[in-house]
């Protein structure tokens, strides 16, 4: 597992995730928000920075939410509240 540092530009936050590859720029992704649903992100930028500790280099992501999300918001769901489907 690789210990990646994301910085979200969507909601100006960083995070430490482990992942078992280090995804490219333009990939999709997958983060859960802060209000606990799941949104996905595409890759803005992949950037490498020495640690403090040995010769090791750790990867770093910049993050954005996809366009068209719907701010982590299920579709059916308005307002806290189950919509139901119109027939």
């Amino acid at each position: 597992m690789i210990e990646i540092e994301i910085q979200n530009e969507s909601y100006q936050s960083q995070e430490r995730l482990r992942f078992a590859s280090v995804p490219r720029i333009g990939e999709g992704i997958r983060l859960q928000e802060p209000n606990g649903f799941w949104a996905s992100y595409d890759v803005l930028d992949v950037w490498y920075q020495k640690a403090d500790f040995g010769d090791v280099w750790m990867p770093y992501l910049h993050v954005r939410r996809t366009a068209g999300e719907a701010g982590g918001v299920l579709p059916g769901v308005a307002g806290g509240e189950v919509v139901p489907f119109a027939t």
